[in-house]
């Protein structure tokens, strides 16, 4: 006989009854591509692991590189959390920031998802373009948020690049808390709102 005859077809598309959210998706997902990696790791695999078709996958992710990017995303987001991290004492905020960064990159889970080429190189390109970016435009308001905001950025990206994707050993042997001390005050130059720049004096005319 053939076992898998005994087996029921599970139905395509969105399943009946309570829908599978795409947080749980994300949460079975990043289990695989921590211990399959991302070339290892299928659409139809997450989609076993998370009891639901491959096809409810493609509504909510596009593709595994969508889903891996969800994955990713979603650890940054956890890490740099608004409420967490843009609140609290304004003057601490550079603080907050590098430690936020630092404590997302040394999780070794995070680095095991990071080591995975152009794909986790791309994420992260477009987080901090997209969301961290906006966010802190949103947060910093005012006629010079973005020039502000794109600085900041800048000096966390260089943390990130240096320190992590392709290390200085001089940075990369720094602990958590020296790199905070070295690097704090390019963020609080960042931040400081810019001094109005005076404008030119027209030209004297000619008597």
């Amino acid at each position: 006989m053939n076992n898998a005859a005994l087996v029921p077809a599970r139905p395509r598309g969105r399943p009946r009854g309570k829908p599978p959210t795409r947080e749980s998706i994300v949460v079975a997902a990043r289990a695989l591509f921590l211990s399959r990696g991302y070339r290892g790791t299928t659409v139809r695999a997450v989609a076993g692991a998370a009891g639901v078709d491959a096809a409810l996958i493609a509504y909510h992710f596009g593709s595994k590189k969508g889903l891996f990017a969800d994955v990713m995303q979603f650890q940054c987001a956890n890490a740099l959390a608004v409420q967490d991290v843009l609140g609290g004492d304004p003057a601490a905020l550079p603080e907050r920031l590098i430690d936020a960064v630092t404590g997302l990159w040394e999780d070794a889970d995070f680095r095991q998802l990071t080591a995975h080429g152009d794909e986790a190189a791309e994420v992260i390109r477009e987080y901090l373009e997209h969301e961290l970016l906006a966010r802190l435009v949103e947060f910093l308001g005012g006629r010079d948020a973005t020039a502000r905001a794109t600085a900041v950025v800048t000096v966390l990206g260089g943390l990130i690049y240096t320190r992590y994707l392709n290390p200085l050993p001089s940075l990369a042997a720094l602990t958590p808390a020296e790199a905070r001390h070295h690097l704090a005050p390019a963020l609080r130059a960042a931040l400081a709102p810019r001094p109005r720049t005076p404008p030119a004096p027209r030209p004297a005319r000619p008597t």
